[in-house]
């Protein structure tokens, strides 16, 4: 179906320009803690739109009202108090960087840097809106939402990933395209006790299965999820095995939501 292919293109992407921008916060983190070291307690998320437009004006220097600069690129989410505070530390902080010599090179290369996270920031943001308006008319992300722990975005990805469910025979088959139905490995007469997922599948869409059991034993949004991941532990199950067993598990209420077009049931 065209429109799940669109999906796939638009996550995948999404996926492939958030691998570059964690990097790129990274680089400009060290970057950063050369250049501007005492920046990083003026903003909570040095890395929100608003912090990197500051940070910008003052490497280069030509602004004489911060108040004004804040404001102008505040959130809904804050006050004009929360901005004249926020302008009041900064001027601080901005008195005695002046008064220390730091290297041009690196000044121009932390520029470019913010000029790349600002630009990533629009790209991730106009990939995530077309996402939603083409999820809006996939039913299947609708029904993933209704899981606890999982959001539009990793609806999405794991819809993308799944296409239509109608192409799976039973989950069992739907566990196998995803990699996460166990190998047997055995030579001769030989027959390994433990055995490990066969990872012959789709690896995004294991990735994402992942994030969601995390997501779903964060705060126990997900009772279910968490009730089996404990299970798991108490047999003796290692993090990792016992993870990937609630994704088998989670996957199996995928596929019986997506067949039977019914929201998920606490």
């Amino acid at each position: 179906d065209e429109m799940f292919t669109e999906l796939q293109h638009l996550t995948r992407q999404h996926e492939f320009v958030t691998g570059i921008f964690v990097q790129a916060k990274l680089n400009s983190r060290a970057l950063l803690e050369q250049v501007f070291p005492a920046y990083e307690q003026i903003f909570y998320n040095v890395f929100s739109t608003t912090s990197l437009t500051v940070l910008s004006h003052c490497l280069e220097g030509s602004v004489t009202n911060w108040n004004e600069v804040i404001q102008g690129n505040l959130g809904r989410s804050h006050s004009k108090q929360w901005a004249h505070e926020k302008a009041r530390k900064l001027e601080e902080v901005l008195n005695e960087w002046r008064e220390i010599r730091r290297s041009p090179a690196q000044s121009k290369a932390l520029l470019g840097m913010i000029s790349l996270l600002l630009a990533m920031i629009r790209q991730l943001e106009e990939l995530e809106k077309q996402m939603e308006e083409l999820a809006e008319n996939l039913p299947e992300v609708e029904l993933m939402r209704s899981i606890p722990g999982i959001g539009t975005k990793l609806a999405a990805a794991i819809v993308a990933e799944l296409g239509d469910v109608k192409q799976f025979r039973d989950a069992k088959q739907l566990v196998a395209f995803a990699g996460l139905d166990p190998g047997i490995f055995s030579s001769g007469k030989f027959t390994a006790t433990s055995t490990r997922i066969t990872k012959r599948g789709s690896k995004r869409l294991r990735r994402s299965l992942y994030l969601a059991v995390q997501c779903g034993m964060r705060k126990n949004a997900n009772a279910r999820i968490r009730s089996y991941y404990e299970k798991k532990r108490k047999e003796g199950k290692p993090y990792k095995v016992a993870v990937i067993a609630c994704a088998n598990k989670l996957l199996h209420h995928i596929f019986a939501i997506l067949q039977k077009g019914q929201p998920y049931q606490v």
